[in-house]
């Protein structure tokens, strides 16, 4: 299914050269501009979340992190 949507003369032409520059028709391109939104939001988020996380659970996590990094290099050169 396909639809249309309204931009502006000037959009249009930004958004058809830079699919162009890469390869990719309109719609692809449109798509991957989404995608790109969505991670940017998504990494907001953990930013944001990362941010109001209290010192004490990063600590905590930062801890755990490393033990389990030291766990599995030590399994690695078991290996």
């Amino acid at each position: 299914m396909t639809t249309t949507i309204k931009v502006s003369d000037e959009l249009r032409d930004r958004l058809k050269t830079q699919a162009s520059r890469t390869g990719r028709t309109l719609g692809a391109h449109l798509a991957v501009l989404a995608d790109l939104a969505d991670r940017q939001d998504r990494l907001t988020s953990m930013k944001q979340a990362i941010a109001a996380t209290p010192a004490s659970v990063l600590a905590e996590y930062r801890t755990e992190s490393e033990q389990w990094e030291t766990t599995e290099l030590a399994d690695a050169r078991h290996e």
